[in-house]
C-alpha cells in the first residue's frame, strides 16, 4: 500500500511541476493550444545543452501570437530545446511558471513580461535567473534600465516605444491634410476623435496614446486647421482602455458600439477619427462601424479613418480592402530574429550581448530596439 501510494504522490508531483507550461520543442516547433493546461512531452536537454523556457504575457494578443510562431520556427531551426509558457495575463502565474522551469533544468529564460506598471515582477525574475547563473531576455514589453543593468547576462529585445505613437501621429496628421473635408462629416471645421488605449501604465501604450494625438495635431495646426477634438469633450481623460490589459478587439467594439448609440451622423457629432494602440482594437472599432453601416470597404459606404499598429495580416487585410486607413509595423519576425540571435550566441559559448553591432543597441544598457515602418494602401 505504501509502495502504491508513494507512485501516486510522485506522478502528482510530476504533473505539478509541469502545470502551466503550454507546449515545448526539442528542435521542433511548438504550436500549443492557448488553453492547454499541460504541456506536451518534452526529452530534457543533455549535459551541455540549451534548455530555452519562453514565457509570454498572453498568446490571446494577436501580435505576441505572431511573434511566437517566428520564434518557434527560428529556436527550432537553431537546434535547441524550448519550451512555451503562456501567462495568460497574470503575473502570479507567470512568476510560478519561471519558478517551475527553474526547477526542472531551464539554463535560459525569455521573458514577455506581463506585469509593466511596476519594475517588480522584471527584477524578480532577473533575480531568480541571476540566483541560478543563467542569462534573461526580456522582450516587447519594456522594462526599466535599472533592471537591466542589474545584472551583466539580461538584456531587452523591443522598440522605441515612442517611435510608433510619432510615426502614427504623422501618418495621420498627413492623411486628415489630404483629405479633410471628406472626413469633417459634420462640416464644422474640426475633426472629432476616439483613442483606444491598450493597457494604463505600459510604456508602448503611454507613448502611443501621446504621441498619436500630439503629432497630428503638430501636423495639423501648422498647415492651419484645429488640433483634434475627443468626441466626449468634456472627459478629461481622453482615451478608452482595454480594463483587462488584453488590448482586445472585444472592448473596442463594446466601447465603439456605446459610442455610436450617441455619437452619429445623425445626431452631427459622429467621430470621425478612430485611433488605436494596436491593429486589434482597431479591427474592433471596424467591426462596430460595419454594423452601423460604415467602413465596409464596397466603394460606396462612408469610411471613417482607423488607424492602428503591429501590421497583423488581417489588419493588412483590411488596409488594402478599405476598410481601414493605415497602421504602424511592429515587426513581429524582426524581434524574434534578435531575440534568437542572443540565443545564438549563448548556445555557441559567447557573451549575450555578441553580435549585435548592427543592431540598434541603447547606449549605456543591453537594450535593443527593432524599428517600426509604415503601412499603408498606397
Amino acid at each position: 500500500m505504501k509502495k502504491k501510494l508513494a507512485l501516486v504522490l510522485a506522478a502528482v508531483l510530476m504533473f505539478a511541476a509541469f502545470a502551466g507550461c503550454s507546449g515545448s520543442g526539442s528542435g521542433s516547433s511548438a504550436s500549443p493550444s492557448p488553453s492547454a493546461s499541460a504541456p506536451a512531452e518534452s526529452q530534457p536537454a543533455q549535459a551541455g545543452e540549451l534548455n530555452v523556457a519562453v514565457f509570454y504575457y498572453n498568446y490571446s494578443d494577436v501580435y505576441i501570437s505572431s511573434v511566437r510562431n517566428n520564434m518557434d520556427e527560428m529556436l527550432t531551426a537553431l537546434g535547441v530545446n524550448y519550451d512555451n509558457f503562456d501567462g495568460a495575463g497574470n503575473q502570479s502565474q507567470q512568476t510560478d511558471q519561471i519558478n517551475t522551469a527553474l526547477a526542472n533544468g531551464a539554463n535560459l529564460l525569455i521573458v514577455n513580461i506581463v506585469e509593466t506598471s511596476s519594475p517588480d515582477a522584471a527584477q524578480n525574475a532577473v533575480n531568480a535567473a541571476k540566483d541560478a547563473g543563467i542569462p534573461i531576455i526580456f522582450f516587447n514589453r519594456e522594462v526599466s534600465d535599472d533592471v537591466v543593468n542589474s545584472y551583466d547576462k539580461c538584456a531587452f529585445v523591443g522598440t522605441d516605444a515612442p517611435e510608433a505613437g510619432h510615426m502614427q501621429g504623422k501618418l495621420i496628421g498627413e492623411y486628415l491634410l489630404a483629405n479633410y473635408e471628406a472626413v469633417d462629416l459634420n462640416g464644422d471645421g474640426v475633426i472629432s476623435y476616439v483613442m483606444f488605449k491598450g493597457q494604463e501604465g505600459n510604456a508602448e501604450a503611454e507613448a502611443r496614446t501621446q504621441f498619436g494625438v500630439e503629432d497630428a495635431d503638430t501636423v495639423l495646426t501648422g498647415a492651419g486647421k484645429p488640433a483634434l477634438a475627443y468626441y466626449a469633450g468634456d472627459v478629461a481623460t481622453k482615451y478608452q482602455v482595454d480594463q483587462n490589459g488584453s488590448w482586445s478587439a472585444a472592448a473596442a467594439v463594446a466601447y465603439m458600439d456605446t459610442i455610436l448609440a450617441e455619437y452619429s451622423e445623425a445626431n452631427g457629432n459622429m467621430v470621425e477619427l478612430v485611433i488605436a494602440n494596436n491593429d486589434d482594437m482597431a479591427l474592433g472599432a471596424i467591426s462596430s462601424l460595419q454594423t452601423a453601416g460604415y467602413n465596409l470597404g464596397d466603394g460606396s459606404s462612408k469610411t471613417i479613418p482607423v488607424f492602428g499598429v503591429d501590421a497583423i495580416d488581417s489588419a493588412k487585410q483590411a488596409i488594402d480592402e478599405g476598410k481601414m486607413t493605415g497602421t504602424i509595423m511592429q515587426d513581429a519576425a524582426g524581434m524574434a530574429e534578435t531575440i534568437t540571435t542572443l540565443v545564438g550566441n549563448i548556445k555557441d559559448g559567447a557573451a549575450l550581448m555578441d553580435n549585435t553591432g548592427d543592431l540598434n543597441v541603447d547606449e549605456g544598457v543591453a537594450k535593443i530596439r527593432v524599428p517600426y515602418g509604415v503601412y499603408t494602401a498606397e
